[in-house]
């Protein structure tokens, strides 16, 4: 399919000119940054563009097509990488009208309106292995219809289509990054994907996580994680790997090159470390590992394998996310540079030796300054309470609690008015909200201590407002049902 859209390309093409345009390579370099949407109360989308502008990010990676954002984006100057959810892949893969509709839609219509989409990212993280091989049949066919369509609208040249892979696709049998070469199980896909990358110049995306080696083996040496030289680092020939990112990162060129691929760019499509969730999950952990990646990137030095290279890379992420889903860790909701309502968790030099400090989001508007907290004179021996912030976690995020957290040093009580005040703000201040059965009372002191923020929730936005009240009214019943009016 590949060559069947080169052909294509060559077929349209009237000059020389046209050519060029067609088999041109990814080329971009730097630093971009990736902007989820799980979050209960979103910044409205022209908010965070201009918290891109303002903050100098010139290329964004979105996980959906949301029409609201790529509208936001317009005439903004950003390049947009644009994904696909894997959910859709079964279709897009078995339709080429399917294919047809999603680009007409999703990257046409904003293309023409002045959204500067570059990538379409078809799936995200496909072949993990805990899928258990869910898309392995789907995510090739769907490159190749979304290509195709891409094409046939005339935008094969401008736009070209990857998929974000997981750093497990590749590995070295000896650890050493000279010896990478793509999963055996995967091996032939890989190379038809590769293929693929390679006919038209599009980059081979993949994300690249040093904390998530640290935190699955607690025997991982800590500083090889970081950018400031190791105590152990990884010795391969004449080359000494300090950092686990650029052996990550190597690891993957080896791979390519091994399979006659060495001119296929790669583009690393998220990288970053976690502020909260876990013991190394930390501000101080991520201020070194972000600042010392966008220091590495500054330079321009490259990696072992591609000197002199600029690598191209997408922070994860820009802000947290307080609907993302736990079960890899509770680090999960904590990954933004940012805070969720847009205020900078940490001092960070953007363009890396002290230049361009983040700036928080402008123009945010909260609700109002309180707070809801488990009332002086209740009882912690009550049932009432541990049912209560049971309920609360399990609809609201907690997981700032708990060892070496931000809020791990709290005491009970403040552990079960931490929870009772995420609840709370994320149902808008509604005083119902804030009753757990007798329990709870709302303040207009700031209950936050130490390293531990309670928040104050942000306005909802105009999409969520048309929702409220439905909302509203299902938790109430909610509520009744489960005991705790």
């Amino acid at each position: 399919m590949a060559v069947a859209g080169g052909s294509g390309c060559l077929a349209k093409a009237a000059a020389v000119l046209v050519l060029v345009l067609c088999m041109a390579r990814w080329s971009a370099a730097g630093m971009g940054v990736n902007w989820g949407t799980q979050l209960s109360h979103p910044l409205p989308a022209s908010t965070v563009v201009r918290l891109l502008k303002d903050n100098g990010f010139d290329r964004v990676k979105l996980f959906d097509a949301e029409d609201s954002i790529l509208g936001a984006l317009k005439g903004s100057g950003i390049q947009v990488m644009v994904g696909i959810p894997n959910d859709m892949l079964w279709d897009l893969a078995g339709s080429t009208k399917a294919a047809e509709r999603w680009v007409t839609a999703n990257v046409s219509k904003h293309v023409n309106d002045g959204v500067d989409i570059r990538l379409v990212a078809v799936g995200n993280e496909p072949f993990l292995q805990t899928f258990n091989g869910t898309y392995l049949n789907t995510t090739f066919p769907a490159m190749q219809n979304i290509q195709a369509a891409l094409m046939t609208a005339g935008l094969g040249s401008q736009v070209k289509v990857t998929v974000a892979l997981n750093a497990d696709v590749y590995q070295s049998a000896s650890g050493k990054p000279s010896d990478g070469d793509f999963r055996a199980d995967i091996h032939g896909l890989m190379l038809n994907i590769v293929q693929f990358l390679a006919s038209s110049g599009a980059p081979f995306v993949a994300n690249v996580y040093p904390f998530i080696s640290l935190y699955a083996d607690p025997n991982f040496p800590l500083d090889y994680a970081f950018f400031q030289g190791s105590t152990s680092p990884v010795v391969d020939g004449g080359v000494t790997y300090q950092n686990t990112f650029d052996a990550n990162h190597d690891t993957l060129v080896a791979a390519l090159r091994r399979n006659g691929f060495p001119n296929v760019t790669v583009v690393v499509g998220e990288v970053g470390w976690p502020t909260d969730g876990d013991a190394n999950a930390n501000p101080a952990y991520a201020q070194r590992f972000n600042q010392g990646l966008l220091d590495h990137v500054a330079s321009g030095k490259g990696t072992p394998l591609t000197p002199g290279a600029p690598v191209d890379a997408y922070l994860f992420s820009l802000v947290d996310e307080d609907r993302k889903s736990i079960q890899p860790g509770n680090f999960e909701r904590h990954w933004g540079i940012f805070f969720f309502d847009g205020k900078p968790k940490y001092q960070l030099s953007l363009r890396g030796n002290g230049g361009g400090m983040l700036v928080p989001a402008r123009g945010v508007e909260y609700l109002q300054r309180r707070w809801c907290v488990l009332k002086p004179d209740a009882d912690l021996g009550d049932q009432k309470v541990g049912d209560s912030v049971s309920y609360a976690c399990g609809s609201a995020d907690c997981t700032s609690l708990g060892y070496k957290t931000s809020c791990g040093g709290l005491d009970a009580k403040g552990n079960v008015s931490y929870a009772f005040n995420s609840y709370y703000q994320t149902e808008d201040q509604d005083d119902r909200a804030c009753d757990f059965r007798g329990l709870a009372t709302t303040t207009t002191v700031d209950p936050s201590t130490g390293t531990c923020r309670f928040i104050v929730g942000i306005a909802p936005t105009s999409t969520a407002t048309r929702n409220v009240a439905a909302r509203t009214a299902a938790v109430f019943f909610a509520l009744l049902l489960a005991g705790v009016f």
